[in-house]
């Protein structure tokens, strides 16, 4: 995992900066002894701003960059001139950037469109000059207001992969070979548990140039929900899925047990994960004939669409694009 270039998860120091302080001074010309105020404004702190980028898919770029600074705000001067803005950081990050705060764990904000920014440490505000203050019963103040100071500490950047469909599965349940057939994806794909270490996304081509986006996302084991295996960093992926594809392989001991652990550790993790539409799949089919189809689906839930396929025989593949598809179209519009 060290040398991966998908990072999900860092931890970085941000300090915005402070605003610059207002100026306290009096106009002072050649025929004029005793002007009045003239002291402009400090000028802002930059802040430290995190902008979607579609075109990244990892945190590894701040995986190096622990402590952030943005400028300081400029002092104000005389003859009303006020200080410069300290100029603002922006960090480009992945589309499904969740921000919290280190110390409380509270999430700020997340960044789920292009373009998008939002500001992580706002800056300090400028201080007003003495000019502000001036009033008629002072009409010569000699104060001026400090800058603000700006904003310090840890943040924590997370990751959520976003895709249309993830795949839900024990290790090994065939998710990365279905990955690589379905789409133009090349997942790492051997006989053994946990080949998957991290997300890969593949894009898979619909009829009439439609498309949508399936998320191979590291296998799930039992106790996940508790931090587990990969625990919390692979059930942190599916919260962005729009539907939920569960695949089960046809060898397994008792697949309608298999599902309800599956289903149990989604539960446990977050209850809403639940409420995303479902689909069921049955891996390596090709083991089986129509009789032990039969009695398998007799165990199986009945309220989620149910299909039996093989990725290296193609059976079951057109029809399992269809039933994602319907799905997905479903969810968009009971969204819209």
């Amino acid at each position: 995992m060290s040398d991966s270039n998908f990072i999900d998860y860092v931890k970085i120091f941000c300090k915005s900066g402070d605003g610059g302080n207002g100026s306290m001074h009096l106009r002072r010309e050649k025929y004029i002894a005793k002007g009045g105020p003239d002291g402009g404004d400090g000028g802002r702190g930059g802040h430290i701003i995190l902008k979607g980028d579609k075109q990244l898919w990892t945190l590894i770029h701040l995986k190096y960059k622990k402590h952030i600074k943005a400028e300081n705000g400029g002092n104000g001067a005389g003859q009303l001139c006020h200080g410069k803005n300290g100029e603002d950081i922006i960090l480009r990050v992945p589309l499904g950037t969740v921000a919290k705060d280190a110390e409380t764990g509270e999430v700020l904000f997340e960044v789920v469109e292009d373009g998008q920014e939002m500001i992580l440490a706002r800056g300090g505000r400028g201080g007003l000059g003495n000019d502000f203050f001036k009033s008629a019963t002072n009409q010569t103040p000699r104060f001026a207001q400090p800058g603000e100071e700006g904003i310090e500490g840890w943040f924590i950047l997370e990751l959520k992969v976003l895709a249309d469909v993830g795949l839900v599965g024990f290790p090994n349940a065939g998710k990365s070979t279905l990955l690589s057939v379905i789409s133009a994806a090349k997942p790492k794909i051997a006989d053994y548990a946990f080949t998957t270490l991290e997300p890969n996304l593949g894009i898979v081509n619909y009829y009439d140039d439609k498309s949508f986006i399936v998320a191979d996302i590291p296998g799930i084991i039992e106790g996940a929900h508790e931090g587990k295996g990969l625990g919390h960093r692979f059930l942190r992926h599916i919260e962005r899925n729009s539907i939920l594809l569960f695949m089960i392989p046809a060898d397994s001991k008792d697949i309608s047990e298999e599902y309800k652990i599956l289903l149990n550790e989604l539960k446990q993790y977050n209850p809403e994960l639940l409420d995303k539409q479902r689909v069921l799949a049955i891996s390596k089919s090709d083991m089986l004939d129509d009789e032990l189809k039969k009695e398998i689906k007799r165990h199986l839930p009945r309220k989620i669409p149910t299909i039996f396929i093989c990725s290296l025989t193609g059976e079951g593949i057109p029809e399992l694009k269809n039933i994602l598809w319907d799905a997905l179209t479903d969810d968009y519009a009971m969204h819209n």
